[in-house]
C-alpha cells in the first residue's frame, strides 16, 4: 500500500464481519460522512491506518486508499466485497491468535492448520492459517500492511498467524474475490490485510489467562506494548514484546454428542450395512486389536495373551481386541484404547516480539522499517506405534522367520511359545517356519514431539510525494524466514528390528544371541515380541528418534509510482499507479534418513527442496466520471493488469475491472470482475513422494459373486478369486485392512498456473439522510468464483470410486490390492493408492454475502449508553470441485465444513465504565462428503448433521482510563460436536474439529494497563 502526508479525520464504516462491536463504529454525528474500510495514509508510514473514530467528518481533499488498490484518491472505496476487524475488536474478543476471531467469519472455511486437528500431524502442528471461501489457504493470500509475509509451513505460501501479535494491529481488512492484478499470485480466493499501528504513544501493558470448564486447557498470556512520536510527530517508534501459551487438552477429557470421547469407537454404519439405526450412534467400545501384548498368526490359528497373562487360541480377533473362541464366545475385551492418549488441543507456546518505525525527513522522503521475530514451541502426544511383520519398506511379504540356520544347523526361536511354534507352518518355501505378528510398542512409549519454530522477518523502504503531491512513490525491501527443527521419539529401526527377531540360544554360551554374527558385532540385542512389557530392554538398540529440520526464505524488492492524471467532466481526478516487484522464495524440508526412506516405523517423507522466482510488473486506474449529478451521486470505473514472469512456468496475466454507481449518498452499486493466477508452489512442484495413511472407504465392501452392474463386475475382477467374496455379506475386509491403506503423494513440475474467474456485485445501503437509520450500513453482495486447470490432488476416494463404481481403467492403475491374506490383512484388500498433483478440471464456488453494522446512542431516546449490532451471514448456492478434466463434478456445498448457511450476530451495549459483548456464532445443517457416502449433500437425511449454534460473551469494567478489566466465556451454551469418528472427523479424532468447537465451555480474566 502507498503512503501519502494527508491524515484522515473522519469514522470508518463498513459493513463488516460479524465479531464484536465497538464505538468506533458509530459515524459521525456532525457530518455523516462514512468511508467503507477508509484507511489514513500518513507520513508515518505507507501502511493505512484507520480513520479516527472519535473524529468530526473528512477533512476535505482527504488522500485514501483501501484494501484492494494502490491508488490515493479523496473518495476511494472498494468495488470487492470489503470486510474490516478493528482493534477494539479484536481486544473485546479475547482471543489469542487472531486465527480465532477470523475463522468466525462466514467467509471463511476450515483452516488447514490449526491447534485442534494437527495433534497427528509430522510437521507444522499447531500452525494457524486462514482459508477464504474453503478454497484453501495456498489460494488466501495474508498481507502484512499490504506487502507479503514469509510462510510459516515448508513448500507452501500459508502464513502462520501465532506470529503475529494481536496488540500490534490497527486492524485486518478481509478482501474477498480474486485480488491478483494489485497483489500478485494467490490472491485466488481473496486476501487478508493485517495492518499495523502506525503512530501509537505510550505504553500499554495486558494480562489474560483462561481455562476450560472441566479444568484443562489452562492459556495465559503477558504483553506490553510501547510507543512513541518525536520530532513533532515526524517521526515514532513501537516496540512489542509477548508471551503466550495454550494448554493442553487432551481427548479423553472431551465428549461429543455421542458420548464421552474417553474410549475408542466408530461409527456405526459406516462400516456395518442393514442396520435400522441412526449413523452418529457410536459403536463402543472399539478397542484397536494392535494391543501391547500382541498377536500372532501360525498357521490357521491366531493368538493372543489375555489380561491375565494367559496365551489363548482364537478363532479370530473382534472389534474390541477380544479373542473370539471357536464356540462364538469372546474373551475380552484385551484390545489397546487409542484414546487414552491422544490430544485435542496440541499446547503451543509463542516468545513474540515486534518493531515499526518511521521519520519524515521530508515531504518527499519518509524512511520506515518494520520487523517481526516469533518463536513457536509445540508439543504432540499420540499412542505407541502400530507395528505388524509387514514394516519394511518397501514392504515385505510380512513373514517372520522363528527358525534359523548358523552354521549348518537349525534353531528355533527361543522366545515362541510352544503353542505358537507348533501352529506354525513354512509360507513362503524357504523351509523354515514363519508368523505373522502385530503389536503395539508401548514397550518404546508413546510417539511424541517436540518442535520450535522460529520466524524473522524484516522490512523497509522509503516513500514520499513529489511534483507538489501529484505522485506518491514507494520503495521497499523485504527478507523473511521460517524454521522449524522438531524431534520425536517413540520409532524404531526397521533394519535393527529384523536382525533382533532372528534370534537362537548359543550352545556354547547358553545366552540367546542374535544369529547374524555382524549384527551381534554392532550390539544387537535379541527381541521378544510375545506378551506386554518384554520389549523394554531392548529400547537401546531398537528405539529411534526422528528429527526435522525445514527452512523457508522469502525476498522481495519493488516499486510503485501512484497520482493523479486530470478530472473527467468535473469530477475527481483519475488516479494511476504502476510499479513492479522481484520475489524469490526457496524451501527445504529434511527428515532424518531412516525417516526418508521409511525405515523407523514412520512414514517415508522424502527431503523435499526447491525454489523459483519471478519479475512483475502492473498498474492500476481508477476514473471518476460523474459526481454530484441527480441519480449520479458518484459513477466510478477501474482497471487493474499485472505480467509476472517465473522461471518455472513462463509469463502469467492477470487483471481485473468493474466500478461503483451511487445513485444518491445512500446508497451504492458495486461491480468486479477478475482474473486471478496462482502459480504452482514449491510442494506441488518438487514434493518428492511422501507416505500417508488415509481413511477411505472401499467401493468393494460388502460386493459378492453376484453383484450386478459396474461395480459387481470391476470389483470382481479385482478381487481376483471368487473365494475371496463368496458368502451372503461379500467382501468384508477386516479391522486391519481398513486401517492398513497406504498412499503415496507427490509433487509434479510439469503444473502450469491455475486460473480463478471471480464475479462479484452488490450494494451499500448506508441511509444517512434518515435520522433514525443514519448509523445503518447494510450490504449484500454477490459471489462467484471459478478456478480453471486447478492445482489439486486427485482425491483418494475419487480415484477409487471411479474405477470400481464408473469403470474408469485410468483410475485403477493407482490402486494396489493384497493378493493373498498377509497377516491380519486379508486377500483383496487396498494395499496401495497414488496421487499426485495435476491442473484439474476446476473448482467453483457462489453464492450471498449479507452483513449490516449499526450503532446508536441511546442519549437520542433518554437512555444512557451505545447499542451496538452487527451481523454477517453467508449463503452458498453451489460450490464443486473436477477432480479431472472432464469428470463429474464433486460437490462440496452443503457438506461438512461447507454449510450452506452460516451467520455471526454480535450485539453490544457500552455504558460509562462497563461494556457487555454477546456474539452468536450458527452453522446451518450438513452432510458428509459424498465421495464417502455416495448420497449428494442434502439427499439423504441418514447423513445429515444437525445445525450448531455457538455463543461467547464479553464483560468489561473500566476503572479510569488507564485501567481496564474484564471478564469472558467461549461456547456458554457448553454445545457438543456432532459425533463422525472415522468417516468424516480430523485425523485421530471423534469430530471435524476444524468446523465444530470440541473444547466446550471455557472461560477467561484480563487485565490492560495503559500509560
Amino acid at each position: 500500500m502507498h503512503h501519502h502526508r494527508c491524515r484522515l479525520l473522519g469514522s470508518s464504516l463498513l459493513a463488516g464481519i460479524a465479531m464484536l462491536a465497538t464505538p468506533a463504529w458509530a459515524q459521525d454525528s456532525a457530518q455523516g460522512a462514512t468511508v467503507e474500510a477508509a484507511t489514513t495514509q500518513s507520513a508515518n508510514d505507507p501502511a493505512a491506518s484507520p480513520a479516527d473514530p472519535s473524529a468530526q467528518g473528512n477533512e476535505a481533499g482527504a488522500d485514501i486508499v483501501v484494501t484492494g488498490s494502490r491508488i490515493q484518491l479523496p473518495s476511494a472505496t472498494s468495488a470487492s466485497p470489503l470486510q474490516v476487524i478493528s482493534a477494539e475488536q479484536i481486544r473485546q474478543s479475547g482471543v489469542i491468535n487472531v486465527q480465532d476471531l477470523l475463522l468466525q467469519n462466514p467467509a471463511f472455511g476450515q483452516p488447514g492448520i490449526s491447534r485442534t486437528n494437527s495433534s497427528f500431524a509430522t510437521q507444522s502442528a499447531g500452525v494457524a492459517t486462514v482459508n477464504l471461501r474453503n478454497l484453501g489457504e495456498d489460494r488466501t493470500l495474508v498481507l502484512v500492511n499490504g506487502r507479503r509475509f514469509v510462510s510459516g509451513v515448508p513448500g507452501s505460501s500459508a502464513v502462520d498467524l501465532n506470529v503475529i501479535p494481536t496488540q500490534f494491529l490497527q486492524r485486518t481488512d478481509v478482501l474477498t474475490g480474486g485480488a491478483s492484478a494489485v497483489y500478485g499470485s494467490d490472491a485466488v480466493a481473496g486476501v487478508v490485510n493485517l495492518i499495523y499501528k502506525t503512530d501509537f504513544d505510550g505504553i500499554q501493558a495486558d494480562a489474560q489467562v483462561g481455562i476450560s470448564e472441566r479444568g484443562d486447557g489452562f492459556d495465559r498470556q503477558f504483553n506490553l506494548l510501547a510507543g512513541k512520536n518525536f520530532a513533532d510527530g515526524r517521526g515514532n517508534i513501537m516496540l512489542f514484546g509477548g508471551y503466550s501459551k495454550q494448554g493442553t487438552v487432551l481427548k479423553r477429557n472431551r465428549e461429543t454428542e455421542g458420548g464421552s470421547s474417553a474410549v475408542d469407537s466408530i461409527s456405526r454404519g459406516a462400516y456395518v450395512s442393514g442396520e435400522d439405526s441412526e449413523l452418529f450412534t457410536p459403536q463402543r467400545p472399539y478397542l484397536s486389536g494392535f494391543a501391547p501384548q500382541g498377536r500372532y498368526y501360525a498357521g490357521d490359528s491366531v493368538f493372543t495373551y489375555g489380561q491375565d497373562g494367559a496365551l489363548r487360541d482364537c478363532v479370530s480377533t473382534n472389534g474390541t481386541g477380544g479373542c473370539v473362541n471357536a464356540d462364538g464366545s469372546v474373551a475380552g475385551p484385551d484390545g489397546f484404547n487409542r484414546s487414552d492418549f491422544r490430544y485435542l488441543a496440541v499446547p503451543v507456546e509463542r516468545y513474540v516480539a515486534a518493531g515499526r518505525a518511521n521519520f519524515e525527513v521530508s515531504p518527499a522522503l519518509n524512511l520506515f522499517i518494520e520487523g517481526n521475530y516469533a518463536k513457536t514451541k509445540v508439543s504432540t502426544v499420540i499412542e505407541p506405534f502400530p507395528l505388524d511383520s509387514t514394516f519394511s519398506n518397501p514392504r515385505n511379504s510380512g513373514q517372520i522367520p522363528i527358525e534359523t540356520i548358523v552354521g549348518g544347523t537349525l534353531y528355533r526361536n527361543p522366545f515362541v511359545p510352544d503353542t505358537i511354534f507348533n501352529a506354525a507352518t513354512d509360507t513362503d518355501g524357504d523351509g523354515l517356519r514363519d508368523i505373522y505378528f502385530d503389536r503395539r510398542l508401548a514397550d518404546f512409549g508413546p510417539r511424541t514431539s517436540q518442535a520450535s519454530r522460529d520466524l524473522f522477518r524484516i522490512a523497509g523502504g522509503a516513500t514520499g510525494s513529489i511534483l507538489n503531491d501529484r505522485l506518491n512513490y514507494e520503495v521497499y525491501g523485504i527478507y523473511g524466514q521460517t524454521t522449524e527443527n522438531q524431534r520425536g521419539s517413540g520409532q524404531f529401526n526397521t533394519a535393527n528390528f529384523f536382525q533382533a527377531l532372528n534370534s537362537y540360544r548359543d550352545p556354547a554360551t547358553g545366552q540367546i544371541v542374535c544369529a547374524d554374527a555382524a549384527a551381534r558385532a554392532a550390539g544387537c540385542v535379541p527381541a521378544n515380541i510375545y506378551g506386554p512389557g518384554t520389549l523394554a530392554n531392548t529400547a537401546g538398540y531398537l528405539a529411534v528418534d526422528t528429527t526435522l529440520s525445514t527452512r523457508v526464505t522469502q525476498t522481495v524488492f519493488g516499486g510503485n509510482v501512484s497520482g493523479k492524471l486530470f478530472s473527467l467532466f468535473g469530477a475527481d481526478p483519475v488516479g494511476f499507479s504502476i510499479g513492479t516487484e522481484y520475489r524469490r522464495e526457496t524451501s527445504r524440508n529434511d527428515f532424518d534418513l531412516l525417516t526418508q526412506q521409511g525405515l523407523n516405523g514412520n512414514n517415508a517423507l522424502p527431503a523435499t527442496r526447491g525454489s523459483f522466482h519471478l519479475w512483475e510488473g502492473f498498474g492500476e486506474v481508477i476514473a471518476p466520471l460523474i459526481q454530484d449529478r441527480p441519480f449520479f451521486h458518484s459513477l466510478t470505473v477501474r482497471g487493474a493488469v499485472r505480467v509476472s514472469d517465473y522461471n518455472t512456468i513462463g509469463t502469467t496475466f492477470s487483471y481485473n475491472y468493474g466500478g461503483e454507481w451511487a445513485p444518491v449518498e445512500d446508497i451504492r452499486f458495486r461491480v468486479m470482475q477478475a482474473r486471478s493466477v496462482r502459480a504452482p508452489n514449491i510442494n506441488e512442484l518438487f514434493q518428492a513422494p511422501q507416505q500417508n495413511f488415509p481413511s477411505v472407504t472401499d467401493p468393494c465392501i460388502g460386493v459378492t459373486a453376484t453383484t450386478a452392474g459396474t461395480l459387481g463386475t470391476q470389483c470382481r475382477a479385482a478381487l481376483g478369486p471368487n473365494a475371496i467374496i463368496t458368502g451372503p455379506d461379500g467382501f468384508t475386509p477386516s479391522q486391519a485392512d481398513i486401517q492398513g491403506v497406504t498412499s503415496f503423494e507427490s509433487g509434479n513440475p510439469l503444473l502450469q498456473e491455475e486460473k480463478g474467474d471471480s464475479f462479484t456485485a452488490g450494494v451499500v445501503i448506508a441511509p444517512r439522510s434518515i435520522n433514525a437509520l443514519r448509523n445503518l450500513v447494510l450490504t449484500v453482495d454477490y459471489f462467484n468464483i471459478r478456478i480453471k486447470d486447478a492445482i489439486v490432488q486427485t482425491p483418494l476416494q475419487y480415484i477409487l470410486n471411479q474405477c470400481y463404481q464408473a469403470g474408469n481403467q485410468d483410475y485403477c492403475g493407482r490402486i494396489t490390492r493384497r493378493p493373498a491374506n498377509i497377516g491380519p490383512n486379508t486377500a483383496g484388500s487396498i494395499d496401495q493408492l497414488t496421487t499426485s498433483f495435476l491442473n484439474s478440471g476446476g473448482v467453483k464456488t457462489q453464492g450471498i454475502d449479507t452483513t449490516v453494522t449499526w450503532r446508536q446512542n441511546l442519549a437520542d431516546i433518554g437512555l444512557a449508553g451505545d447499542l451496538g449490532l452487527r451481523g454477517s451471514y453467508t449463503h452458498l448456492i453451489s460450490g464443486y470441485t473436477v477432480p479431472l478434466p472432464g469428470a463429474d463434478r464433486d460437490y462440496f456445498a452443503g457438506e461438512i465444513g461447507a454449510s450452506r448457511d452460516r451467520f455471526t450476530v454480535n450485539g453490544s451495549y457500552d455504558l460509562a465504565g462497563a461494556g457487555l459483548t454477546v456474539t452468536g456464532t450458527w452453522l446451518s445443517k450438513a452432510s458428509l462428503d459424498d465421495q464417502l457416502t455416495g448420497a449428494a449433500p442434502g439427499t439423504n437425511p441418514f447423513y445429515d448433521v444437525r445445525a450448531q449454534f455457538y455463543l461467547d460473551a464479553q464483560v468489561r469494567f473500566r476503572v479510569d482510563e488507564r485501567f481496564e478489566f474484564y471478564v469472558g466465556g467461549y461456547n456458554l451454551l457448553d454445545n457438543k460436536p456432532p459425533y463422525l469418528a472415522d468417516i468424516g472427523s480430523d485425523a485421530g479424532q471423534d469430530t471435524l474439529t476444524s468446523t465444530y468447537d470440541p473444547l466446550l465451555r471455557r472461560f477467561y480474566a484480563g487485565v490492560r494497563i495503559g500509560f
